[in-house]
Parts: structure tokens; C-alpha cells; sequence
């Protein structure tokens, strides 16, 4: 039996993102994007319960109230550092 033969392609920066933004496209064109996030929206709300509350202490109520503050809290923070980057660019092109 013969070695299979390995084949690399190169693929550039730019090609990768249109292969990426193709594939997005696709999948909702196809999905309701609602529906294929669930996972995901639901990890990513996990993510702040569990950051307030490790050890699941808290009554429910409270552990989703502070979730909600620490989410807002993260939202702030790349709103303040997209504001810093925008800030940055246009001094750059001054």
C-alpha cells in the first residue's frame, strides 16, 4: 500500500474570511439564527453567573441579578475600549 500523497494549500488571510462570510451566509439562509444560537446564548449567560457565583451559593434571583450587572459590566468595557481604538485611529490619521 502506497503513502497518500499530501496536498497543502495556501490560503490567504483575505480567502479565509470569504470562505467564512460564505459560510455565515449559507447557514442563514438555510437556519433560523434564533434557533442554531441557543447553545451558545445560553453558555455565553452561563459564563456571567458562573463568574459571580462559582460555587452556586446564591439564591437564583440573586446570582441572575448579579449576571446581568456583570454582562453590562463587559458590554461597557468594549464599548470603552472600541471608543480608546477609535480614538487611536483618528489621531492616526490626523
Amino acid at each position: 500500500m502506497s503513502d497518500p500523497v499530501l496536498v497543502s494549500y495556501e490560503i490567504d488571510r483575505d480567502e479565509m474570511r470569504q470562505r467564512g462570510k460564505l459560510g455565515a451566509l449559507v447557514l442563514h439562509s438555510r437556519h433560523d439564527s434564533r434557533v442554531t444560537t441557543v447553545a451558545a446564548r445560553e453558555a455565553f449567560r452561563k459564563k456571567f453567573e458562573i463568574e459571580v457565583d462559582p460555587n452556586l451559593e446564591l439564591p437564583e434571583a440573586e446570582r441572575q441579578r448579579r449576571a446581568e450587572y456583570a454582562r453590562k459590566a463587559y458590554f461597557q468595557r468594549l464599548a470603552m475600549a472600541s471608543a480608546k481604538a477609535r480614538k487611536a485611529r483618528a489621531h492616526q490619521a490626523d
